[in-house]
């Protein structure tokens, strides 16, 4: 029985852990989502924030990928389900990494260009 309860707690743990990263991913990331105008002293603060964001969403495409082609219990066929899940995960995840790749990109480049004046040019 304290096995049984062993396995449970454990596992939940790691339901609760997975879920408070992608929570804290999801704080990191949301300015970068919900921006429609960059303010130019907060836009240092969104990148390094994004940016942040965007790490801890590699490493966990990283480790789902890992998870979908090296699995550590060879012994145990793995359902459908779970690898169409992971598969879709993955895929949904790579989406993700390139939107907000690409968000980044357009914040700092539009934090560069709007630095310059374009005054006073001489060629």
């Amino acid at each position: 029985m304290e096995i049984a309860k062993s396995v449970t707690l454990k596992k939940g743990t790691r339901i609760f852990l997975f879920l408070l990263v992608w929570a804290f991913t999801a704080w990191l990331v949301y300015p970068l989502i919900a921006l429609d105008t960059v303010d130019l002293r907060s836009s240092l603060e969104y990148f390094y924030r994004a940016a942040g964001g965007v790490v801890i969403m590699i490493i966990l495409f990283g480790k789902t990928v890992v998870d979908l082609l090296f699995s550590q219990d060879l012994s145990r066929k793995k359902s459908y389900l779970y690898v169409a899940f992971l598969t879709v995960y993955s895929i949904a995840l790579a989406g993700g990494i390139i939107f907000m790749a690409i968000r980044i990109l357009l914040l700092y480049l539009n934090k560069n260009s709007s630095t310059f004046t374009g005054g006073d040019v001489q060629y």
